[in-house]
C-alpha cells in the first residue's frame, strides 16, 4: 500500500544514529544519506526516510500519529525498543508486551524519536 514514510527531523545525525540502532534491531541496513542531507532506509517492500522540514520551520510530532515497524519476532521487538532507548528515543505507551483484542493478538512496542515522533514495533501473534 505504501511506497514509503518521510518523516522530520530537527538533527539528521542524531536522527540517523537513533534509527539506524533501531532499525538495525530489525534486521535492517543503516540508512544512507542524499547530497540533500537526507537520510533513505531502503527494505523489499519499500522506504523510510528522515528529512529536515522544507518550510524550515522545527520538525514536530503528528499528534495521533505513528509510524508502526513489522517484526519477526518478540525477541527482535526487546532488542529494538532496548536500543531505541540506548540511542536517545523515550518510552511511551505501555512496557514491551502482548496485546489482545477481539479479533487479534499483538506483540507491540513504542518509542518516541529524538524529534517527538511516535514509532512503533509490531508483531501478529
Amino acid at each position: 500500500m505504501f511506497s514509503h514514510i518521510m518523516i522530520g527531523a530537527n538533527s539528521i545525525d542524531e536522527s540517523k544514529k537513533f534509527y539506524d540502532a533501531v532499525l538495525g534491531a530489525l534486521g535492517h541496513k543503516p540508512g544512507v544519506l542524499d547530497d540533500k542531507g537526507r537520510c533513505f532506509y531502503f527494505t523489499d517492500t519499500g522506504v523510510f526516510a528522515l528529512t529536515k522540514p522544507i518550510d524550515g520551520k522545527p520538525a514536530s510530532c503528528g499528534n495521533g500519529s505513528t509510524v508502526g515497524f513489522a517484526a519477526k519476532s518478540t525477541e527482535a521487538i526487546d532488542a529494538w525498543h532496548a536500543a531505541g532507548l540506548q540511542a536517545g528515543g523515550t518510552d511511551c505507551e505501555d512496557p514491551p508486551g502482548w496485546r489482545e483484542g477481539p479479533t487479534m493478538k499483538l506483540y507491540l512496542a513504542y518509542l518516541r524519536d529524538p524529534a517527538g515522533n511516535k514509532i512503533c514495533a509490531l508483531l501478529r501473534g
